[in-house]
């Protein structure tokens, strides 16, 4: 049975963040995740250069060797077996898995308040306390989207909960229980 690569990433991501708890090192991990994402994110084929078959392995090997110099221990031995796996191209989903699962062990809930008209500063620090409150968090990290079209009011998406608030989907019910 072939894994589909988002299972992978789950996969791969949960069995490093699980390690990286146990050893006591998900903050020092988490930040070089975010150095590794830089690296992928200026050299977008990395992932898909080190999979490949075509490559001679030691073309891949030595790629390979400047990568991870700068990384030790943890994450050094789980970027081998990675390597070791050919699945450098799903790394960025397994970082994806790390962080998701590093900012709810830190209760910190993330996601998008999207309003008719920009926040001010206090209004988007009330939104976020409220947000965290009511899905069950320490505190909330929401960026805020802006879109004329939901009229007023604001639609909270995070953690793939959604908590429509907006003018125009109280509209949408009203028509309708007006047109039972």
């Amino acid at each position: 049975m072939k894994l589909d690569k988002y299972t992978v990433g789950k996969r791969y991501g949960k069995a490093l963040f699980e390690l990286a708890i146990e050893n006591e090192e998900a903050d020092s991990i988490y930040q070089d995740l975010l150095k590794l994402r830089e690296i992928f994110n200026e050299v977008p084929d990395l992932g898909d250069i080190l999979s490949d078959v075509r490559l001679e392995p030691y073309e891949k090997d030595e790629i390979m060797k400047q990568l991870v110099n700068g990384f030790e221990g943890t994450l050094e031995n789980f970027l081998n077996v990675v390597y070791n796996y050919s699945r450098m191209n799903d790394l960025l989903l397994m970082i994806d898995e790390y962080e998701k699962r590093y900012d709810e062990h830190r209760s910190l809930l993330l996601g998008t308040a999207l309003t008719a008209v920009p926040l001010t500063k206090e209004q988007h620090r009330l939104m976020e306390e409220k947000a965290a409150k009511l899905l069950g968090y320490e505190q909330a990290n929401l960026i805020n989207l802006i879109d004329p079209e939901i009229v007023g009011g604001v639609i909270i998406e995070a953690n793939y909960k959604v908590i429509d608030g907006s003018i125009h989907k109280q509209l949408e019910r009203i028509q309708e229980l007006l047109l039972k």
